[in-house]
């Protein structure tokens, strides 16, 4: 009889225990289904993997920067030619490494869906503010993309020798392989001197090729159509890896520009070639 008594509130409890859950979980309010962070629907955060930079090695591209976001670049060309000397020279002199370089950092933001400005300084004391206007998406369906570029450079910290330039970039992907590139580019007083021409015209041309899913060669070649073209129309070469938000570019180019306006005045030599290297992060 004792035992029964015992066994009684075991049975009442354990009888007890799923109705007051039931009870429990219809009090409790149904919680709303997890909403996606805005910015995931946001076609810009997606990786383009035809377009994993902004730039080539100093052309712009169309990759569009999401509204708020942020982007880093450097670029260093070493000023040691790599035909200087013979082999051994080049060698000792570490292909280049142990001489000086011209350096640049750059800094941009996604102002508005489609609009990013930023500003490019080099070592020499150039500076360039830029804004770029996307216009047209070939990853809305179009058949190319479009983007509209304007920008202001000037010597000594933007205090001396003001030129701007206005211009449009037009990309083709072709598949998941190649990406060309067409950039017709009008420099506004890129002639730092009294005599000659004042303005150039000039026509960015560039492709980059896919070889592998992150890895990618690259070819620029911006030629001067009329106006003010000193030196020889600057050319580079490159292989970049991607990683992340991470791209790193080797390049060889045959001169140090990495503005508009270091582009309108052309490269050093077509006998000369420089090592360089471009490095770029992302902060989306």
């Amino acid at each position: 009889m004792l035992h029964r008594c015992r066994l009684i509130p075991a049975v009442l409890l354990a009888a007890l225990l799923p109705i007051t859950a039931a009870a429990q979980s219809a009090a409790a309010p149904a919680q709303a289904p997890a909403q996606p962070a805005p910015e995931r629907n946001d076609p810009d955060i997606l990786v383009d993997p035809m377009q994993p930079d902004f730039t080539l090695a100093a052309l712009p591209t169309t990759l569009r920067l999401p509204k708020g976001k942020w982007a880093f670049r450097v670029t260093h060309r070493f000023t040691r030619p790599l035909d200087d000397g013979n082999f051994g020279d080049l060698v000792s002199d570490a292909f280049g490494l142990d001489g000086g370089a011209q350096v640049g950092l750059e800094v941009r933001f996604g102002l508005f869906s489609g609009t990013q400005l930023g500003v490019h300084r080099t070592s020499d004391r150039s500076t360039q503010l830029f804004v770029q206007q996307s216009i047209l998406k070939q990853r809305d369906g179009g058949l190319l993309g479009l983007d509209a570029i304007a920008t202001v450079e000037g010597y000594d910290n933007l205090t001396d020798h003001h030129e701007s330039a206005l211009g449009f970039v037009l990309s083709r992907n072709l598949g998941r392989r190649a990406a060309l590139y067409a950039e017709p580019l009008f420099v506004v007083n890129a002639n730092p001197f009294a005599a000659g021409d004042n303005n150039t015209l000039m026509l960015g041309l560039g492709t980059r090729l896919r070889i592998r899913p992150s890895t990618y060669l690259v070819a620029e070649y911006t030629p001067r159509l009329t106006g003010y073209d000193p030196n020889d129309s600057q050319i580079s070469f490159a292989l970049e890896g991607r990683a992340g938000g991470h791209l790193f570019q080797l390049n060889v180019s045959n001169g140090f520009g990495t503005t508009l306006g270091q582009l309108a005045a052309g490269g050093i030599s077509n006998d000369d070639w420089f090592l360089g290297f471009n490095l770029s992060r992302k902060f989306f």
